[in-house]
């Protein structure tokens, strides 16, 4: 549960080291979470150079991809999982994929996001990630690739690598026997680097008269979020085991290997 200094991607974390139950942590350098990697220069990154990345999980939809395309270290495998592709069909255009369109125009923002609607839309999303289609599909990639030991290093991303990321490092993490303690604090841990990240975007809202709430409600996560997607999970499975196993379709000698291989 570290952040780890990368110079050149923002928000990037080592899932390694995390508490689980029964004394154990998860294995360091194995599973990886950041935002986009559009950016990304071994070269000038020696702290992520060093870790060997052989398997990139892009959760990015295509608009997003296409505008800042992910430079993948050299000899690492590009999977290309949308979360948002069913969502996005349906002709709901989430905020996790259009933070800076929503944050350029204040009254657009206020209009459509304002007195609670940004909270209601997050709920929503994350809702989606435990039944929509593309997201299940998703998600099942993540924890295939992820007990897969040819897979090596695995770094999964979005755009700020806070939602779709933090539900896929939820996932993970439960497997492997995180309390909902060390769950909800893994999930939040990642917004002083988001807002950092998004930092010049925030100040420029609100100088044109944003409500710094409203900003913060799109760039940041927050408890809310997040039981909206596990209250899902509970009213549809019953257990995060039973949505992994019947929602995401992953057998549970999937499973098993994931605990193996990540538990230390």
């Amino acid at each position: 549960m570290t952040a780890t200094p990368s110079t050149t991607v923002a928000n990037f974390r080592d899932l390694g080291g995390t508490p689980l139950a029964g004394g154990r942590t998860v294995r360091p350098g194995l599973l990886l979470r950041s935002g986009q990697l559009d950016r990304l220069d071994l070269d000038a990154d020696p702290v992520v150079a060093a870790l060997g990345i052989r398997t990139v999980i892009d959760f990015r939809t295509a608009g997003e991809r296409a505008a800042h395309p992910d430079r993948v270290p050299e000899g690492a495998r590009l999977l290309i999982a949308d979360v948002l592709a069913d969502t996005m069909s349906a002709g709901k255009a989430p905020a996790a994929a259009q933070l800076k369109d929503l944050l350029s125009d204040p009254a657009v923002a206020e209009e459509h996001l304002g007195g609670g609607k940004a909270q209601a839309m997050f709920a929503d999303i994350y809702r989606s990630f435990v039944r929509s289609g593309s997201a299940q599909a998703s998600f099942r990639t993540l924890l295939t690739e992820a007990a897969d030991p040819a897979a090596g290093p695995l770094l999964f991303h979005c755009t700020a690598g806070k939602d779709r990321t933090g539900w896929g490092a939820t996932v993970v993490l439960s497997l492997l026997g995180a309390d909902d303690e060390t769950l909800m604090a893994e999930y939040l841990s990642v917004n002083p680097a988001v807002r950092q990240a998004f930092a010049p975007m925030i100040e420029g809202f609100t100088a044109a008269g944003g409500d710094p709430e409203l900003a913060l409600a799109l760039i940041g996560v927050f408890p809310s979020y997040l039981e909206a997607a596990l209250d899902e999970v509970a009213a549809r499975y019953g257990s995060m085991e039973k949505y992994v196993r019947e929602g995401l379709g992953v057998p549970d000698e999937t499973t098993r290997a994931l605990r193996d291989r990540l538990t230390a």
